[in-house]
């Protein structure tokens, strides 16, 4: 065989091995603000975890040595390098408890706490990159690169080399409380998304977490009514009900009790999508 064809061969073979997609490593995209970002403390019994888990770190964490880009055991925290418990924590684990041990679960979070849910919109992001002009907020956004969305999205499709993305998790709304265009909002990203992931609604549903709630005497619960209202707009989409997750003590944010009730609550909805449950 002519030796330059051989190496073309060669060449081909070893790229294919580095980017051979394995079907049973589970992607999950999760966004929203600071609930999914995570707030809530992160205790003991957090910090293990079965390494079936996965994260893929979306900023650069120097002080844990988490590069930007590389999966690493899915410890806490998942989004920030500094932030806390998030659903995303207890949806994966949850996930590997109850599939199939030759399937392992991975999630990307970009989360900014108390970002307006349009800094998701790739056409708009720049009108909201500064809604709180704090150092607390803008410092958030420049971690993503000042485009969240965007780095999202580039994280994704690497990931989609080595695995199946097989959904997303929103939590958000604080910031947009009582906005009744939040559902069409949010109907524009999840369609953006899916165009630039090259995905399928009905291949990879859309789970969106309630708020603090009523019983909590949650701040924003006013919102609540119309986060269920988004199933309507987005057929593939599914609302997980906050009823009974207890807040940390400020009426908007989920403790670490509460955080873990809701992320199981993501994997049983999405498990039962899957026909596990």
């Amino acid at each position: 065989m002519n030796s330059k064809i051989l190496l073309l061969l060669t060449s081909l073979l070893i790229s294919a091995t580095m980017y051979s997609q394995n079907p049973n490593f589970h992607i999950y995209l999760c966004f929203g603000q600071s609930n999914m970002e995570g707030s809530a403390e992160i205790q003991e019994q957090d910090k293990t975890v079965d390494d079936r888990f996965k994260m893929m770190s979306s900023v650069e964490c120097t002080d844990t040595d988490r590069k930007l880009g590389n999966w690493y055991e899915a410890l806490p925290p998942l989004s920030q390098c500094h932030a806390g418990l998030a659903p995303s924590d207890y949806f994966g684990r949850t996930m590997v408890a109850l599939l199939p041990e030759s399937v392992s679960v991975g999630v990307i979070s970009v989360a900014i706490g108390g970002c307006d849910i349009r800094l998701f919109d790739k056409d708009l992001y720049q009108d909201y990159d500064s809604t709180y002009a704090e150092d607390w907020f803008t410092s958030k956004v420049k971690a993503y690169g000042g485009n969240p969305y965007d780095r999202l999205i580039e994280l994704a499709k690497e990931a989609q080399k080595d695995g199946v993305i097989k959904g997303f998790l929103l939590h958000q709304g604080e910031t947009n409380n009582e906005d009744e265009q939040w559902p069409e909002y949010v109907k524009t990203i999840y369609n953006n998304m899916l165009t630039d992931l090259s995905l399928k609604a009905e291949d990879v549903p859309l789970l969106a977490g309630e708020v603090v709630g009523v019983d909590q005497k949650g701040i924003c619960a006013a919102m609540n009514p119309i986060i269920n209202k988004l199933p309507a707009v987005v057929p593939t989409a599914y609302v997980i009900s906050s009823l009974g997750c207890p807040e940390r003590g400020d009426n908007i944010h989920f403790n670490s009790e509460g955080v873990r009730k809701l992320g199981r609550r993501y994997a049983v909805k999405m498990l039962s999508l899957q026909g596990v449950l």
